[in-house]
């Protein structure tokens, strides 16, 4: 047997071997990956901001976990970090009707814990409102494409923010992206409801900074990049 054959055969019993222990790891050995993961997440995140702002948004989502409990465990709202900031991550279906831009009065009370958050404990901090819906195109309503739609929502609920629960004007832009920024699979059912939703980030100083006063960038032109990662 040739030294290259031999090469090749440990080479396989050790991918056989790795492949053998991933596979035999347990539900708990999985849940404690993803929850490393989720931390590395956080961390990158913070990494880069002052301390007080790391505490500050921290101190921030533990409240929004406990304040939104019941719709988190409802699977209608999540809370968490990406590269853009602290994110709460809230389904369509709680907010408006299918199609419509309007929202709901069942979902004033939370975003009035929401807004109670980011008027008190988060106040320094500037925020974005962002629209996304899934890539099944209109057919049945005024809109003229996802796109369009996207962005009706999300002004509406940083209009709602704003006139009835006291947010600053001036921390605060709206954004839609349509269909292009998908966080599941369009293939499903289950994947489309996930990508039928509002953010509302909360952005680093440094980014409001950015974009403060004049040069703030109109309703529906904010650029930024396709958040990688998300951890709760």
């Amino acid at each position: 047997m040739t030294h290259r054959t031999t090469g090749l055969l440990v080479l396989l019993m050790m991918s056989s071997g790795c492949a053998v222990r991933f596979s035999q790891r347990s539900p708990w050995d999985i849940q404690r990956l993803q929850a490393l993961s989720d931390q590395l997440e956080q961390f990158k995140t913070l990494a880069h901001l002052k301390a007080e702002e790391v505490e500050r948004l921290r101190q921030g989502k533990a409240l929004l976990d406990e304040r939104l409990s019941s719709e988190i465990d409802a699977d209608e709202v999540s809370v968490g970090f990406d590269e853009r900031g602290l994110v709460v991550r809230v389904l369509d279906r709680v907010l408006f009707d299918s199609g419509k831009a309007q929202v709901r009065q069942e979902a004033g009370p939370m975003l009035g814990q929401v807004a109670r958050i980011m008027t008190g404990e988060l106040a320094d901090q500037p925020l974005s409102v962002e629209g996304h819906t899934d890539n099944v195109p209109i057919t049945r309503s005024s809109w003229k494409d996802n796109w369009e739609l996207s962005l009706a929502r999300a002004r509406a609920v940083l209009t709602t923010l704003v006139n009835d629960y006291g947010v600053q004007p001036n921390r605060v832009s709206a954004a839609g992206y349509g269909e292009y920024r998908p966080i599941a699979s369009n293939e499903t059912e289950t994947g489309r409801q996930q990508n039928r939703r509002v953010e509302i980030v909360v952005l680093p100083t440094r980014a409001g900074e950015a974009v403060s006063g004049t040069e703030r960038m109109p309703v529906g032109e904010t650029v930024s990049s396709t958040p990688s990662g998300y951890a709760k």
